[in-house]
Parts: C-alpha cells; structure tokens; sequence
C-alpha cells in the first residue's frame, strides 16, 4: 500500500540564485526569488518481500519490518549458496609495508570464515589447498606479482582453483596490478582483504565478505519474492551500460565503457560484464556501433544459459545528462537493436537513464510526516508531480535509507518504453530491483544493472592505470594506446561470466 506523504524540494542552484538575485539590479530587471522551498506531494513505495532461507535451510518468504529497510542475516541463509572446496591463501601481508602494520592471523581466520559462510548457507572446504606467504613488495612488480599468482595456481595442483584470498597490510598501489593480472590474464577469481580488519574477528566483517564470495562464484544471496511488472511473462534481460572518463585534469587516458547483463531469469542475481576501452572522453559507447559487440555477445551468454534469448529487455544508462538523450535514443540503441535483432528475433526495449548528477533534495514537511532515524525522506520515496518536466517520463526516487547526511535521490527518465509501463509499474520495478544488490543488505541507492556497470567501469579504469604504471617500470608489460581500444585487455573467458567487481 502506497503512503502519501508532503515534502520540501530544494536544489543548491537555486539557494545561490536567491542570493545573487536579492539585490537592486535584481530589481530593475523585475527579478525575484522566493526564498521558500517548494512543497510537493510524494508517495512512499510499498517494500518488496524478499525470498531467503531459514535457520533449516527452506526457502521462505522473508517481510523487512525496519524503517530503513536493512535486515540481517543472523537467522537466515543466503538463497543459494555455493560450494567452495579449492581455496587457497596467498599472503602479502606476511611481509607488511611498515613494521607497525599487522599480518593476518591466519589460523584464526581460516576458522572464522569457514564458521561464517557454513552458517550462511555455503559448503566450504574447512582447510585451504594451500597458504603461501608472500610479501607487499611484490605487489609493485608486474613480473614477481604474475610469478607469485602462477605459484599459487601451481601450489592447487590438478584442482581448479574457485577462489583465492590475497591478504594485504594497507589499501596498496599493487591492488589495481593484482587485479588486472587476475581478471584478464589468468582468469583467476581474488578476494582481497585487510589484514588489520580480519584479525579484529568481528561476525559482520566476515557476513560481508561471505556476501562477496557468494556473490563473485555465482551464488544467489537474495531475490525478490514477488514477480517484476510487465516483465514477469515471457524471458527477459536488464541491460547496464555506464562510461567511466579519465580525470579533468587527463588530456589522453581513453574512456573506459562497460556494460553488464543479467543471465538468470526471473532471479536477477548473476550478471555478465563486458569492458572496452574508447577515445578520450567519449560518452558514447562505441562498441555498440561497432555491431553491437559487447550486447550481442551479452544476449548469447543468456541464451546458452537460458535456452531461450530474452523477449523484454530493459536497457539502463548511466552518466548522461539531458543533452545527450537524443545520442542514446538514436545512436546507441540503433546500433543496439541492429545488432541483436536477427533470424525473425526482435525484442521489445524500454531504455531507462538514471542520473544522480543534480542538485535536487527532498525533505519531510513536518515531523508528522514518515522519516528515518536521521530525518531523511523513508526509502521508498517516489515524487513523479511539480518538479519533473512536463514532457517527459520521469521521476525521483531514493530508494536507500541515507545514514550520513541528506539523501540523495536518483531521477530516472523514460527515454523509449516498448512494454508500456505505467508510472507505478516502472517505479516498482526500479525500487524493487534495489532489494538484489549482492553486496549488501538493504537497498541501494541506484538500480543494480547500472550499480554494477558503474563499477566494472572503474574496475577497467583501474586496468588501465596499472598497465600504465607496469609499462613506465622496468618489467615486460606492453604500453596501452590512449585513443580507444589498442592495447586494452579483455576479460578473462573464466572470469567475464562472473561478478568479478563485488
């Protein structure tokens, strides 16, 4: 049931207009600036039931009673949790950076995370295949650091190995390294941790790293209870697509475009990934017009999973502003549709831009109004009247509960809608969808599909860096281009099916 409720908006714009707008120049102009806020009527969204499993491992139907939406899993089990049986451990922070960090303990932490994810609901091996010291040191070299992880996939021996942990005394440099040696050279999966955190043996800590783990060996840690609107029918897909751009002051590093995919249908858990690189500061994503590549290959993946390709797909974009609309309706979703449309299949899109880049805030009219802890608008808030173009579809949500400070809501757009949505209907399926982010449990302040593309935008941010910085060095790394795609690595086939970025 839907919660009515008045609320204040304001946009910072508008504060500083009202301050350069106040004195007698102002006036001969005939200008004036109401100092008050504007009054808008919004609603609250009904919270989604979710389906977990219970403290004896049957799945059930699980209502969020909370205000701020969060629930724990302390008499609950994740969905579906993998079998983690080849693990192993490679230890840089056996030798730390500065004598004052600490090294993992490591027995103490092979015993609370193995307790931690058994009682999640996940089957893991109660001892590592292998535990290799090594050092931070080595996280600065390209070769001793491919040396080190060729070591620990020979230390598995004839087993796969599913994951590896890799300890670190400090948020180290070498991070970004590690990462593109695993992801695209070796197609090894690495959960990376500090080793200061671990050794305080806290039972949340480890809920959240287990949440990651589950999440990157493609298990299922939540889904929703209840089916999506108009999509629940027939096979369908969410689309993410986000481009990450080097910083102002960069007049050369490319553009970084990443787009993710759904592969289960109805369960929305497991995405796929593909990255590219593109020429500098090119919002456009290019590998669509270049026949719709990372797309095409996205609707294979779901098809082999499937079986079927998918009827409805609900493409989200990210990091566009209102100028650029006309780029993504007739530029990248033509390139897009001409792409996977073949052989007599033609789906149905609905494209959806998401934009936080704006000033408008939201605040309760009075105390009798619903609010959280901290005085913010309640997740759930949807304001669709007054303050949205008259021409367009859109509206603010905030579908997260804001802990610090005032909450920021996300507007939403409605560029194309093939499946003829209703205000209600999109809005539903946006906040819902808020429920399934896999890292965490409460909802997010932006939809999943480009949460997630979000991220595997800066994870190819990060490749590029790292390639950078092993080029200048004296190692064998190749340079990257800075005009697009040359010298970019693609994703690992090991790892490009799997939520490498949790």
């Amino acid at each position: 049931m839907l919660k009515q409720l008045e609320l204040f908006t304001s946009s910072h714009g508008a504060i500083l207009l009202v301050a350069f707008c106040s004195g007698e120049i102002a006036k001969q102009f005939g200008l004036s600036v109401a100092k008050e806020m504007t009054q808008v009527s919004g609603r609250v969204l009904a919270r989604p039931d979710l389906k977990l499993r219970d403290a004896s491992g049957q799945i059930s139907k699980f209502s969020i009673q909370n205000n701020d939406c969060q629930w724990n899993l302390l008499k609950n089990k994740l969905l579906e949790g993998q079998n983690l049986q080849n693990w192993g451990i490679l230890d840089f922070s056996a030798q730390p950076s500065h004598y004052k960090q600490q090294r993992l303990n490591t027995g103490d932490f092979i015993h609370y995370i193995v307790k931690r994810c058994r009682n999640l609901g996940m089957q893991m091996n109660d001892q590592p295949l292998f535990v290799l010291d090594s050092r931070m040191a080595v996280l600065w070299d390209y070769d001793k650091l491919l040396g080190e992880l060729n070591k620990a996939i020979h230390a598995a021996g004839a087993q796969q190995l599913q994951l590896l942990f890799c300890p670190m005394s400090d948020r180290h440099q070498g991070y970004k390294l590690l990462k593109l040696i695993s992801e695209t050279q070796l197609g090894l999966m690495t959960q990376c941790l500090l080793s200061h955190n671990a050794n305080k043996m806290q039972d949340q800590y480890f809920a959240n790293l287990a949440l990651k783990m589950n999440g990157k060996l493609g298990g299922t840690n939540v889904e929703l209870s209840d089916t999506l609107p108009l999509v629940k029918d027939s096979p369908f897909m969410f689309i993410g697509a986000d481009v990450n751009h080097p910083s102002s002051g960069n007049t050369t590093s490319p553009s970084i475009a990443a787009v993710v995919a759904n592969l289960d249908c109805p369960g929305i858990s497991r995405y796929a990934t593909r990255i590219r690189a593109q020429p500098h500061r090119t919002e456009r994503i290019m590998e669509l017009m270049e026949l719709g590549e990372m797309c095409r290959e996205l609707v294979e993946d779901y098809a082999r999973v499937n079986g079927v390709k998918p009827q409805k797909i609900v493409y989200f974009r990210d990091g566009v502003s209102d100028g650029q609309f006309d780029m993504v309706l007739n530029e990248e979703l033509r390139d897009l549709v001409a792409a996977i449309k073949s052989d007599g299949y033609s789906p149905t899109i609905t494209v959806v831009v998401a934009k936080k880049r704006h000033r408008t805030r939201l605040f309760p009219k009075s105390e009798r109004e619903p609010c959280t802890r901290n005085g913010n608008v309640p997740p759930g808030t949807v304001v669709d009247t007054a303050i949205i173009d008259p021409m367009a579809f859109d509206f603010y949500l905030i579908s997260h509960n804001g802990i610090l400070g005032t909450s920021k809501p996300t507007h939403y757009y409605g560029l194309q809608d093939d499946h003829g949505f209703m205000s209600d209907e999109l809005q539903k399926l946006i906040y819902n969808l808020c429920f399934t982010f896999a890292r965490c449990t409460k909802p997010v302040s932006l939809a999943p599909p480009v949460y997630y593309a979000d991220l595997a935008a800066y994870r190819g941010r990060l490749y590029y860096e790292s390639m950078l910085e092993a080029s200048s060095s004296a190692s064998s790394f190749p340079a990257p281009t800075s005009s697009g795609q040359g010298g970019f690595p693609k994703l690992h086939k090991k790892v490009e099916k799997r939520m490498f970025y949790l």
